[in-house]
């Protein structure tokens, strides 16, 4: 085993303890919880380890470091899942290799999605992303929509072809009520999936909690959590 492959090991083998433990505590099984690694920034070779070690769900927010990654792990047995802020000029690309979308938080990114899912006879799921600090009819600093706007949002992806609602994604806010407060953060998302379930109840994906807060993310109930720096380590900057 490579140097490197050994730390992606232990690390991994860490943040599974950590999972585990989280879930212990909440009551869960171990398994009601996926385990996301984000890769962005990092290379195809350290995607490669980490399917080799067992990982099958992996994660990127940028499309021009996503679109050659997955193009080179293409024979790898992964699941993709699109995490960052999409403009409608990079929906083409994404949508032919992300399995998932995360990040949908409005109506025209919604139908570009849909034109190219039928175009590439593709179905992508779609999450759309909740904006906790968000103020009412607006967005929040790091993309997404309000809760006010998620239930018409989730009708517009449920009808569109070749789209699926999964269910809501959110990041912790760093402003706003729930500043500071992720474990209250993670259980409005989960009040937020309840509701948007009565209509759609396969909509049932809640992604919540990354390296420093996925306990509490587990704590309120999420289906699965997007971890890099806990697996891959602080990349050097660069220069």
């Amino acid at each position: 085993m490579t140097d490197r492959k050994g730390e992606l090991a232990a690390n991994l083998a860490q943040v599974e303890d950590r999972i585990a433990a989280a879930c212990a505590a909440a009551g869960r099984k171990r398994e009601e919880v996926t385990l996301i690694v984000v890769t962005k920034t990092y290379p195809a070779s350290d995607v490669r380890m980490l399917s080799e070690l067992g990982v099958r769900d992996v994660a990127e927010n940028k499309d021009q470091d996503a679109a050659p990654k997955a193009a080179e792990c293409s024979d790898l047995p992964l699941t993709w899942h699109f995490v960052g802020q999409l403009q409608t000029n990079k929906v083409r690309s994404v949508a032919g290799y992300a399995d998932m979308v995360q990040s949908v938080d409005r109506a025209r990114l919604v139908t570009a999605l849909s034109r190219e899912a039928e175009r590439q006879g593709r179905e992508l799921g779609c999450l759309i992303q909740v904006a906790l600090d968000a103020s009412e009819g607006g967005r929040g600093e790091r993309g997404g929509v309000g809760p006010d706007g998620i239930e018409e949002l989730g009708e517009l992806v449920a009808a569109a072809p070749g789209l699926r609602l999964a269910g809501l994604m959110t990041v912790a806010p760093l402003t706003g009520v729930y500043a500071g407060r992720e474990l209250a953060a993670f259980e409005r998302l989960m009040d937020l999936s309840t509701d948007l379930r009565r209509a759609h109840p396969a909509a049932n994906m809640v992604s919540a909690g990354m390296s420093a807060d996925l306990e509490q993310a587990v704590a309120a109930g999420a289906t699965h959590v997007r971890v890099g720096t806990a697996v891959l380590g602080v990349r050097a900057r660069l220069g």
